[in-house]
């Protein structure tokens, strides 16, 4: 114990206040894009934007992918003119663009104010990684990462639930929440913090760019490492639906009234805490049951993982997530999420952290570091066919607006097409009033005649497709 103290102690204050500025930047971005999709395709009626789910796919895919892909140029631009200058410019650039996104209607509006945010996100994610790393040595770097990782947990967990109960008074205030916990990092950046390190005012930024784009295209090269990188973007294309899909299936699907009733029988004050108005726990709620098991987990997880190969942990971690997901969109229970969550999150927890590390094992002596800066491309990648999953393909499959029109069209209905003046629930309502039903009725009978659920086949043969290509892949590489 009075050696965990004095690593402790070993921290400067920079660490801490770097910590802490994560922990407020991931609650507001995860406050924010928990309920993104939901908030992009809801009814216009509840305060959301009605977009289609295809306009949903593109714009979060697009905006994301791009988001990882650019620390690349911003991590080389931060080392030029300093963490400081950078980090306050990243937060005005969030702030206001958490505010503006909250503000606008248009789909075009939207989209650009989405990508002003990816572009401060970009500017931050790259520094407060390197200040951990710069504020820490060999005897301190192992705790101090380990705290980083919990911090930014704890605010992926916390966003969401904020997030969840200030959109049931006004969707608004989901992004001036997001905006204002941005401001308190700028106080934070402007008052606390110490650069860790000297700007490189001397370099030229743009050859250093070219140098980082010439390494990233040098380690490309190795095609062994391309076939992983690939094979990785397939894991994060099926994982991201936990935020694309889910919640938009949660929310047209299940009937969460169900949760609220079971958790009232325990602990009466707790559901109405978290529960809606309706009595029914919101969809975001659900999904970030994943965050909560991973604070809860994660060590122990990655304690019965540490003496396993890396590609082993990987392979076994990807199959469990793949089979977690799958059933998680199988089910229109909502009681079943707490454990077909559990299963994607133990997945995540044993395969996921385990990528890093095989890395570092199959790059080649000296090169490390450049096969380390490449990790940022199957996220990167990964986001944008999610997207693409998520927009086109669920729209066919198990968008319930789209079944229900499907329905109409089946019945010769006169219902009014939906506009400003004609809501997606108000369409809803149309449907279930010709077919003499209530909305719980409707939603089973669309649910037993389309079978939405089918939806589970496509995340499961993306996963089952990641786990199969990265044995062949070990196989190759075991045998050469």
């Amino acid at each position: 114990m009075n050696s965990f103290f004095k690593i402790i102690k070993r921290f400067p204050r920079t660490f801490w206040i770097a910590n802490i500025m994560e922990l407020f930047e991931r609650w507001a971005w995860y406050g924010m894009f928990m309920i993104f999709a939901l908030y992009l395709t809801g009814s216009t009626d509840s305060g959301a934007l009605g977009f289609s789910q295809v306009q949903k796919g593109i714009l979060m895919g697009s905006v994301v992918g791009f988001l990882y892909f650019m620390p690349v140029i911003t991590g080389a631009i931060a080392d030029r003119v300093g963490y400081k200058k950078m980090l306050i410019i990243a937060y005005i650039i969030l702030s206001s663009s958490y505010f503006i996104l909250g503000q606008v209607k248009s789909y075009e509006s939207v989209f650009f104010a989405f990508i002003m945010l990816a572009i401060g996100a970009a500017l931050f994610k790259p520094i407060i990684s390197a200040c951990i790393a710069k504020t820490t040595d060999e005897q301190t770097s192992s705790m101090g990462f380990g705290i980083f990782y919990m911090i930014v947990n704890i605010g992926a967990f916390i966003g969401p639930i904020v997030a969840s109960l200030s959109r049931q008074k006004n969707w608004q205030y989901v992004f001036m929440i997001s905006s204002a916990v941005i401001l308190i990092n700028l106080i934070l950046v402007i008052f606390f913090f110490k650069d860790p390190i000297k700007p490189r005012k001397n370099s030229n930024l743009i050859e250093e760019i070219i140098k980082i784009l010439k390494n990233i295209t040098e380690a490309l090269k190795d095609v062994k490492f391309v076939f992983f990188l690939l094979i990785v973007a397939g894991f994060w294309t099926m994982y991201n639906q936990l935020f694309y899909t889910l919640p938009v299936f949660i929310d047209q699907w299940m009937d969460t009234s169900i949760v609220y009733e079971n958790i009232y029988k325990i602990w009466p004050w707790f559901a109405e805490q978290i529960g809606t108005a309706d009595k029914t726990i919101a969809a975001e709620m659900m999904t970030n049951i994943d965050a909560m098991y991973i604070i809860l987990f994660q060590l122990l997880i990655s304690y019965l993982v540490m003496r396993i190969k890396p590609i082993h942990s990987i392979i076994a971690g990807f199959l469990i997530a793949t089979i977690g997901l799958s059933l998680s969109f199988l089910t229109h229970n909502p009681m079943h999420l707490f454990i077909t969550i559990l299963i994607f999150g133990i997945g995540e927890m044993a395969g996921s952290p385990k990528t890093t590390e095989y890395i570092g094992k199959i790059a080649p002596e000296g090169k490390t570091a450049l096969y380390m800066g490449c990790s940022f491309l199957p996220m990167a990648a990964g986001n944008f066919f999610a997207g693409l999953i998520s927009g086109n393909v669920y729209q066919k499959i198990g968008d319930k607006i789209n079944i229900a029109q499907m329905e109409a069209i089946k019945l010769g209905l006169k219902i009014p097409n939906i506009s400003d003046d004609f809501t997606q629930n108000d369409y809803l309502n149309a449907v279930a009033n010709h077919l003499n039903m209530n909305q719980q009725q409707l939603n089973e009978y669309l649910w037993n005649n389309y079978h939405p659920y089918n939806i589970w086949i496509i995340i499961a043969a993306i996963g089952i497709s990641t786990v199969l290509a990265l044995i062949t892949l070990n196989y190759f590489l075991k045998k050469n």
